[in-house]
């Protein structure tokens, strides 16, 4: 996940109020208890002892939620009586919170607010096709293709001048075939998709698969609905779910065989906080792997005012010579550093194995 749209809360001092509110079940009948949300979240971070005009800004924004719905939820990171930054989430949060901290809580969303799998689905007929962009906040048209209109039904006799028709009909499948294929190619790389989804007779699916480009082999998906169907919402979030679930399994394999020595002994990973925290402060992170709820990822560490001033203990921290120095969550204070150093992060949570990263934190490491 790139983390660059984090950059502008970097750029001030602490501390934070980062709120994420749950509005999955809101809706324009429920306005007031939006409202009740809004309230009960200014009451929390003032519990914590956040200043009272930034506990009205956010109360102001959540109750402001109500004239552009969220379908999942939105998170926002507050200060000095501001919101200043407010993304949407891409997936519903484990109910509102609220947070009142050094740093701002956003290693959160590297789960909801991360990987957003964009699909072009194209469905597929004889006579052509017709593509949609399919995303976790909606979906839109992304054009068609028409294709050769005749012969495109075979006789059924064995006549010579039927079998002659059947082989134009069979030319023109394979035309038509060949300029959908072309077609969602472009369409692919325009709309920078992340998954193709053919949709349409087993046939005319397998037609244009087989002449789609080489690069778009593993991220091709098929569904069997009949010609003129469009696809649900479920199967579309549950080929996304597949590809993400592909996508950290692949990132967990790379990160495995990153941590195994070189023939001088040496390895390209590292896991566990005080080993990722060391990478961090040399700037040496390239990746930074993160299973939210990771036994470790709650772990205090030390920062100070500048992302590669973290430690493990607050004196460390002052031998580097910090002089102020604050308390924090070791996943929000890995993923202040990787946004500063222009490293990514990915949760790996929808992997398949579950003992690593040790602790919940590993890194990919950019040198050794």
């Amino acid at each position: 996940m790139d983390l660059a749209f984090l950059h502008p809360l970097y750029e001030h001092p602490g501390p934070w109020a980062s709120v994420y509110v749950d509005t999955s079940r809101h809706t324009e009948s429920t306005a007031h208890e939006l409202s009740l949300s809004a309230q009960a979240l200014a009451r929390w971070l003032a519990g914590q002892g956040a200043d009272e005009p930034t506990c009205r800004a956010v109360r102001e924004a959540v109750e402001d939620l109500r004239h552009s719905p969220e379908p999942y939820g939105r998170a926002m990171f507050a200060r000095a009586g501001e919101v200043v930054l407010d993304p949407p989430l891409l997936a519903v949060p484990p109910g509102s919170s609220a947070h009142w901290t050094p740093l701002p809580h956003t290693a959160p969303l590297l789960e909801l607010a991360g990987e957003d799998p964009v699909c072009v689905v194209a469905y597929i007929d004889r006579k052509g096709a017709e593509f949609e962009l399919r995303g976790a906040l909606g979906s839109r048209e992304a054009g068609h293709v028409t294709g050769q209109q005749w012969p495109l039904h075979r006789g059924g006799t064995a006549d010579w001048s039927v079998r002659h028709f059947q082989l134009r009909v069979e030319n023109t499948w394979e035309h038509n075939a060949a300029e959908i294929a072309d077609a969602l190619a472009v369409c692919e790389e325009e709309t920078r998709a992340d998954l193709v989804i053919l949709v349409g007779e087993q046939r005319e699916r397998h037609a244009v698969r087989e002449r789609l480009p080489r690069r778009l082999t593993t991220r091709v998906a098929e569904a069997s609905h009949g010609v003129g169907s469009r696809l649900l919402d479920e199967d579309v979030e549950r080929i996304r779910s597949e590809h993400v679930r592909r996508r950290a399994d692949e990132e967990l394999e790379r990160f495995l065989a990153a941590l195994a020595p070189d023939e001088e002994g040496q390895t390209r990973a590292v896991e566990g906080v005080p080993a990722v925290v060391e990478a961090a402060r040399e700037h040496r992170i390239d990746e930074l792997l993160i299973r939210p709820g990771g036994p470790e990822t709650r772990r205090e560490v030390w920062v100070g005012e500048d992302p590669d001033q973290l430690a493990m203990r607050r004196k460390d921290l002052r031998s580097l010579g910090e002089r102020h120095a604050w308390p924090a969550r070791a996943d929000d204070a890995l993923v202040r550093s990787v946004v500063e150093t222009r490293a990514e992060a990915v949760s790996v949570t929808a992997a398949t194995a579950d003992e690593v990263p040790t602790g919940g934190v590993g890194a990919l490491l950019r040198w050794v």
